[in-house]
């Protein structure tokens, strides 16, 4: 996936997808929104997640590329 966000293509830093899912789940645990409301909160936070999941999975990859380029250099 993509690491973007959904406004205006802008990529979000992990920091970034990070703080907004936080805030977004925030958000709908104080409740008051509308179902609507609720439903569109709940999306965003699923790609959040999804953002955020992806930025790990490249630095754990960028990680294991690397010790394992040190080993083979070890060698």
């Amino acid at each position: 996936m993509s690491v973007e966000a959904a406004q205006g293509g802008k990529q979000l830093s992990y920091e970034e997808a990070r703080a907004e899912l936080v805030a977004t789940v925030e958000r709908l645990e104080a409740g008051g929104a509308t179902l609507e409301e609720s439903l569109k909160l709940w999306e965003r936070g699923e790609k959040l997640a999804d953002m955020c999941q992806s930025h790990l999975e490249g630095a754990r990859e960028r990680l294991q590329a690397r010790t394992e380029s040190e080993a083979a250099d070890e060698d």
